[in-house]
């Protein structure tokens, strides 16, 4: 009977460390990855929200912990709590159409009519 007792202790722990393992450890890896994206995030990042909400970052306040964000000329106060991710510029460039300047359109307009 002593050995049955012993047992049980012994797999309980490994079941605590099998525990550790794969739920805890991976979860700090990850915060501290997230911990020091935001350590570096620096004025003219392209960011995503955690809502889903992309834009650049303007301005920083480490003391209030929040950031200014950029969308299309407005401008957002998030806290950095907020902040998802930060994609790369290729990325960020790939995710807004390029649209052709309105000389250019025109440009191809008239050769499209001359064409004609």
């Amino acid at each position: 009977m002593k050995g049955g007792g012993l047992y049980s202790i012994v797999m309980i722990v490994l079941l605590f460390g099998l525990m550790y393992f794969m739920m805890i450890r991976p979860q700090k890896k990850q915060q501290q990855q997230w911990q020091n994206m935001i350590n570096n995030l620096k004025k003219g990042d392209h960011v995503v929200t955690r809502g889903g909400l992309h834009g650049v970052i303007d301005s920083i306040d480490k003391a209030n912990k929040t950031v200014t964000l950029d969308c299309d000329g407005i401008f957002l106060t998030f806290s950095l709590n907020a902040i998802g991710n930060v994609q790369s510029a290729s990325a960020a460039q790939q995710a807004q159409p390029a649209e052709p300047a309105k000389e250019e359109k025109a440009d191809s307009q008239a050769e499209d009519k001359e064409t004609k």
